[in-house]
């Protein structure tokens, strides 16, 4: 394959992406222009900026996503009441073809030749990524140094950004794989490879431990229109403004920790802990509202219209 000459790639500022700016420079001589999305992840983005371009990026392009990514996507997902088996509320997948749509628009007005992304070949985000490029620009290649380079773990990929100067957000105490959403929090790796253990407290970044949530309880009220949600307690409120809300009340209170074992699109199964406390307060009143309105026939249909729903998201 031709080496490309501009690379736009979709730079999340954590180890992989950070790794990958450089790691393209060196070995395929081409120019890399950063693409970063604000998705809610509640980082500076203007310190990803600057990370990027410390890094060795040309540009850096930044977009504002969070209120098309809740109401275009997250929102759609919440009236199917889809949750991946059973569960999981689906944060990384659907934010992967927003990513995905605005990185090909960056990288069209920047006339590059291909768009890369810091996906494993392990996972489903490889596939999310791919098939979302080629469908919105089959003339774009994609790359993923992830499946080409030369580190076989997390160990040697901090150990390449120490020596190179890059700065990143992990460390070999604390090796976590995080990718994070105004929607949902995923973590990874390190002891959580083990499904026998559970996973240590410093894995959570939103969500207080059960035994440290206050013993009163608290009520919410919910106004939904058109089975998305418009308002809490009375006050109407734009998406993101509800969803940051919700995130801050569910974590204060424990709510919405997950942890479950997966089948990924890959065929292999994934231990995999996620942090949900806004999106699990919306499904269980959605629920709620689900078993109001609907006939019985209605309801078990969606049942299985919500599974359907569920996997072609993840998928």
């Amino acid at each position: 394959m031709e080496k490309p000459k501009k690379v736009v790639l979709a730079y999340s500022g954590g180890l992989d992406t950070s790794v990958i700016i450089r790691w393209l420079i060196d070995n395929y001589g081409c120019e890399v222009i950063a693409f970063s999305a604000d998705v809610g992840q509640q980082e500076d983005m203007e310190e990803v900026r600057k990370k990027a371009l410390a890094t060795g990026a040309s540009k850096v392009h930044i977009y504002d996503l969070k209120e098309e990514f809740l109401r275009d996507y997250c929102f759609k997902a919440l009236k199917a009441q889809a949750l991946y088996e059973g569960k999981y509320p689906l944060g990384t997948a659907l934010n992967r073809p927003i990513i995905s749509k605005y990185l090909v628009e960056v990288a069209e007005k920047e006339g590059a030749d291909a768009v890369a992304h810091g996906a494993t070949g392990k996972g489903n985000d490889q596939v999310r990524f791919e098939v979302s490029v080629m469908a919105l620009n089959p003339d774009l290649k994609c790359l993923a140094p992830v499946r080409e380079w030369e580190f076989r773990s997390r160990e040697e990929e901090i150990e390449y950004a120490q020596k190179h100067g890059i700065p990143v957000p992990v460390t070999k105490d604390k090796p976590y794989s995080i990718d994070l959403n105004i929607w949902s929090i995923s973590i990874e790796c390190g002891i959580l490879e083990d499904p026998w253990e559970e996973p240590p407290e410093d894995a959570y970044l939103i969500t207080k431990s059960p035994h440290e949530a206050p013993d009163e309880p608290l009520y919410l009220e919910i106004d939904f229109e058109g089975g998305e949600p418009v308002s809490l307690n009375g006050e109407k409120m734009d998406p993101v403004s509800l969803m940051l809300k919700l995130n801050e009340v569910g974590g204060q209170y424990g709510v919405g920790r997950v942890d479950m074992v997966e089948n990924r699109l890959v065929g292999i199964k994934s231990r995999e802990v996620y942090e949900a406390p806004g999106a699990t307060i919306l499904y269980a009143a959605h629920r709620e509202l689900e078993h109001l309105c609907l006939d019985r026939e209605t309801f078990r249909f969606k049942e299985y219209l919500a599974v359907k729903y569920a996997e072609l998201v993840y998928y």
